[in-house]
């Protein structure tokens, strides 16, 4: 039997297997991207693929605090897309 990976949701505090969240990275040169490879270098956080986390994430300023720095709008345009 395989070992699912499971990561942690930043809004939620659910423990869910990788495939069901987003990653969210800082990437080495300062810049917020969302990584659908889940292969990209730099510090990462993960969201649950849910619109009402997506909603909780931005009243509370969740990815501000986690990343230290400003979160464009087009990167929360981007998250909706990919949910």
């Amino acid at each position: 039997m395989k070992k699912i990976p499971m990561r942690r949701c930043l809004v939620s505090g659910e423990m869910l297997p990788k495939k069901e969240l987003l990653r969210i990275v800082k990437t080495p040169d300062g810049h917020l991207k969302v990584d659908a490879t889940g292969k990209l270098n730099g510090h990462g956080g993960y969201l649950k693929k849910d619109f009402q986390i997506l909603e909780m994430a931005i009243k509370r300023k969740t990815l501000e605090k986690v990343f230290g720095m400003p979160v464009e709008a087009t990167l929360y345009e981007e998250i909706k897309r990919l949910i």
